[in-house]
């Protein structure tokens, strides 16, 4: 009798363990098979909050950072009904190259909206060992300004993937540059630069790296760092460059990668007078930390543009949202730029004048002022 007890609590913990066993693995398969990936998964916020959707920003603004990379043919009379759409009032095409293309830039909006757009000339760094590289870009640069245009940019590739004849790759503060910034401050030309990638496109790309889901959809992006400089080498070059140059405005674009880190960026902006920053594409860090944003566009509202970047008209909306209300938990326009929710700053009047053209008009002095409000 005691021997078949024992067989019978045997058998039922037996049975139990796999039922439990059974159970637990369909859970599994279950799971496994309605599982779905981070770029599916768009859950609707069942949150109750006060919702203030903007499609046009309370004052006219500049954007100083945009590419219209058809601007030679582009029918302009389109573009700038979308721009009176947002109330944008002036645009910066950062992507005005040179030569031929720059001259058709110039003709087109001279032609047809010549209030309106300003252009910046670019330059080809890779020709860095042509005998003729300085006196011809000097050239470029002083022809580029009696034609109209008004600024110059300088793309990413300066400091990270540009090479000269010998596949070298080019420094920011190349000392053979020197003379263009120095040029370019005589000239009145504000010098826009794009050196390096967010911090975390250096970073392993694995459940811990916050831009896991955009180097995932953008591979291209990671930065090796067994093969390129790391992210503070880079940086190094570009802030190396406005220490050697003081009498030259340079702006610092998106926020120079340190929208995550507000400290830094002030004390960037504290060490160098002659920078300005614009706030495109980095819009998803400042609507994460509302109220140290805030403090932080308090605190230098003299040294922040707007620029937006890309040009899509409906991602505007997201940049006035955050930039002038005080609305919780909305979406940012792309999910691997921000899987987090977005938070209005709500920027006093006072602020948002200076964000949205004040300050482009300080540096930018060809802009027509009568765009813009009397004060």
């Amino acid at each position: 009798m005691r021997f078949s007890f024992i067989n019978l609590i045997k058998a039922l913990v037996f049975v139990a363990v796999l039922g439990g066993a059974t159970y637990y693995t369909i859970g599994k398969i279950q799971y496994k098979n309605q599982l779905m990936d981070m770029e599916e998964y768009s859950p609707k916020s069942t949150l109750v909050v006060p919702s203030n959707e903007l499609s046009r920003s309370k004052f006219p603004f500049v954007d100083v950072h945009n590419h219209q990379f058809d601007m030679p043919v582009k029918d302009l009379s389109k573009l700038t009904t979308e721009m009176d759409g947002l109330n944008m009032a002036f645009m910066v095409n950062l992507s005005g190259f040179r030569g031929m293309y720059l001259e058709q830039c110039l003709k087109n909006v001279k032609e047809n909206a010549p209030t309106r757009f300003g252009l910046f000339v670019n330059l080809d760094w890779e020709q860095i060992d042509a005998p003729d590289f300085l006196e011809n870009n000097l050239t470029i640069l002083r022809e580029a300004k009696t034609a109209g245009a008004i600024g110059l940019k300088v793309y990413k590739g300066l400091g990270l993937t540009d090479t000269d004849s010998s596949g070298k790759r080019i420094a920011v503060n190349d000392p053979r540059l020197d003379p263009i910034w120095a040029a370019c401050g005589a000239l009145g030309f504000p010098v826009l630069i794009h050196s390096a990638e967010p911090a975390s496109f250096w970073k392993p790309k694995d459940k811990f790296n916050e831009r896991w889901l955009e180097l995932k959809q953008k591979p291209g992006r990671y930065r090796d760092p067994a093969k390129v400089p790391s992210f503070e080498s880079i940086i190094a070059e570009q802030h190396d460059i406005f220490r050697k140059n003081p009498g030259t405005t340079f702006i610092n674009a998106h926020m120079g990668w340190m929208a995550n880190d507000l400290d830094r960026m002030g004390a960037h902006l504290d060490t160098y007078p002659n920078v300005m920053t614009e706030i495109g594409a980095v819009l998803a860090e400042l609507g994460r930390q509302p109220r140290r944003a805030r403090k932080f566009f308090e605190d230098y509202q003299d040294r922040i543009l707007f620029g937006k970047d890309s040009y899509k008209v409906s991602e505007y909306y997201t940049y006035f949202r955050v930039l002038e209300t005080h609305d919780e938990y909305f979406d940012y326009y792309r999910k691997r730029h921000a899987h987090w929710k977005m938070y209005g700053l709500g920027l006093p009047d006072s602020i948002l004048k200076k964000l949205y053209y004040k300050n482009a008009l300080r540096i930018l002095p060809s802009i027509d002022a009568s765009l813009f409000p009397k004060e």
